[in-house]
């Protein structure tokens, strides 16, 4: 079985994925498409991110990344590195029998794992918005849009959005 490393984030067009430790708009589709992908499945998260949620997303293998060494997150396993998270996460997605794991945040995760990630599910939020932490640049020219969805803005959606999934081109060898 082959295993997909993902990433999934909301981010503006300015870049913008965070407000004080909070995210800056109410998408309610999206948050219902954040968890039909990621449900049962492992997702590795870094500590300010763990802290946003407070808890622990249920039905769902959680695995926080810090470098604090005593820091304790009931409800997840912590590790100390991203390499560490990818190889439980890798283990638990076996023992379930998932063929996917999450990278679900913030800003400096999803910076370390960029390199490993096979695949990317973005909700382009089609505005600019106030914030203090930014998604981290990707190359597109190592992507392929394989799928689009434009998803309206309503009473429960601030923002028009559209739903992007890129995966990875194949290196190739010269």
């Amino acid at each position: 079985m082959s295993l997909s490393i993902s990433l999934i984030v909301a981010v503006a067009e300015n870049g913008v994925i965070g407000r004080d430790n909070t995210i800056p708009w109410r998408l309610e589709k999206d948050m219902k498409r954040f968890k039909q992908l990621t449900s049962v499945k492992p997702v590795i998260m870094g500590r300010k991110t763990w802290d946003s949620l407070g808890k622990p997303l249920p039905e769902r293998f959680n695995i926080v990344v810090t470098r604090k060494r005593n820091f304790k997150a009931t409800g997840a396993l912590v590790v100390h590195s991203l390499a560490a998270a990818l190889l439980v996460a890798e283990s638990e997605a076996e023992k379930r029998h998932m063929n996917e794991i999450f990278v679900i945040g913030g800003s400096k995760m999803f910076k370390k794992a960029l390199p490993y990630v096979d695949k990317m599910y973005i909700t382009e939020v089609l505005a600019s918005v106030k914030g203090d932490v930014c998604f981290p640049g990707f190359r597109s020219s190592d992507w392929l849009m394989v799928a689009e969805t434009m998803i309206s803005a309503d009473e429960k959606n601030d923002h028009l959005t559209r739903y992007v999934i890129y995966e990875r081109k194949p290196l190739k060898v010269v």
